[in-house]
């Protein structure tokens, strides 16, 4: 009996000691706060649609800088492919009349183009990540303005896509839940298995502890920086077709919010802001966490400026407390053996 109480309790602190046992403890507590303060309305479908639509979009982004950050890499470029991509499908598709499907290509291409260039300008230069993407996401956002008044002779282009494309891209099941839900749902499972099934994934966790160790371990570092740089920039461009097709219409100034939205969900999701450890469920539920917090401030009728205040002090805790509660894990069971 007692070495299955032992067994059991060594199971049950093995699982609470993971990165993700403080983060999804941190879900189940935001949401009960929310779900009593916005009553059935939050609770409902329209509550569970409205934060779910938001975490399928900066799920998505935050899924490769997440990898970046484990790395130790940054970007802050995705702010700037975002809009980038939508204007370059609804160029190519409705100003050109070319079909959605080049336009499509063509907007994911400038993603994977900005990625090249910010991944080559890392490996190539001694110019930390954080400044280049800075400046990719400038150059980024002058030249899809410049050329989208150029060509239209405004900031704005508008799309109206075929059924069958809004169908796979821009539907809302239901009238509620976009269908990006489930496209994040299969660029989550891609991601788990990239960074803790394959082989790939252990090259990241090397970079981030030691690059000049991993390289020096035989790891293609540059070559790996530049695929990490080029997912992010190919997740954020597919962030963009999927507005364009839902929402119809595209504006130069519309992804600055991914950015930092992107940034404090990796973070919440527990991932080391100093590179090497993190998980892709932590993320995912670190994108739950803040989708639900920014949602639920407005079913709960509370002043919507609190929003920022609210997810300020989550970002705050998570980076404070991540560390500290698995330690406390680490401390608890091993006094309790």
């Amino acid at each position: 009996m007692a070495d299955t109480i032992s067994a059991r309790s060594g199971r049950l602190g093995q699982l609470l000691r993971r990165p993700e046992a403080g983060i999804f403890l941190g879900l189940i507590t935001v949401y009960i706060i929310f779900a009593v303060l916005g009553g059935e309305k939050f609770i409902g479908p329209s509550g569970w649609s409205s934060w779910l639509n938001v975490a399928a979009e900066v799920g998505i982004i935050a899924l490769p800088v997440s990898l970046l950050m484990i790395a130790g890499y940054l970007d802050i470029s995705v702010g700037a492919v975002v809009p980038a991509s939508s204007l370059a499908v609804a160029l190519i598709s409705n100003h050109f009349g070319m079909p959605i499907v080049v336009g499509i290509a063509g907007g994911l291409a400038v993603g994977l183009l900005v990625g090249f260039v910010n991944g080559l300008l890392v490996t190539r230069t001694s110019v930390p990540s954080l400044i280049i993407t800075i400046g990719t996401m400038f150059g980024t956002m002058g030249l899809a303005l410049g050329l989208t008044v150029w060509i239209k002779g405004s900031t704005g282009v508008f799309l109206v896509a075929d059924p069958v494309t809004k169908l796979i891209f821009g539907e809302a099941l239901g009238g509620m839940f976009r269908v990006g839900i489930f496209w994040w749902l299969a660029i989550a499972a891609a991601f788990y298995y990239l960074l803790h099934v394959s082989p790939w994934g252990n090259g990241v966790f090397a970079m981030g502890g030691d690059r000049e160790s991993a390289r020096n371990a035989g790891i293609p570092t540059d070559r790996l920086t530049i695929q990490l740089y080029m997912l992010s920039g190919l997740a954020s461009a597919f962030v963009g077709v999927l507005q364009i097709i839902a929402n119809s219409n595209a504006q130069v100034a519309a992804g600055s919010t991914f950015i930092f939205n992107s940034i404090m969900c990796v973070a919440i999701g527990g991932v080391a802001l100093t590179g090497g450890a993190g998980s892709v469920l932590g993320v995912v539920l670190g994108t739950i966490i803040f989708s639900v917090v920014t949602q639920g401030v407005f079913y709960s009728g509370l002043d919507t400026n609190l929003v920022s205040i609210v997810i300020g002090a989550m970002f705050l805790l998570a980076v404070l407390t991540n560390d500290s509660f698995r330690n406390f894990i680490q401390i608890f069971f091993s006094k309790s053996k």
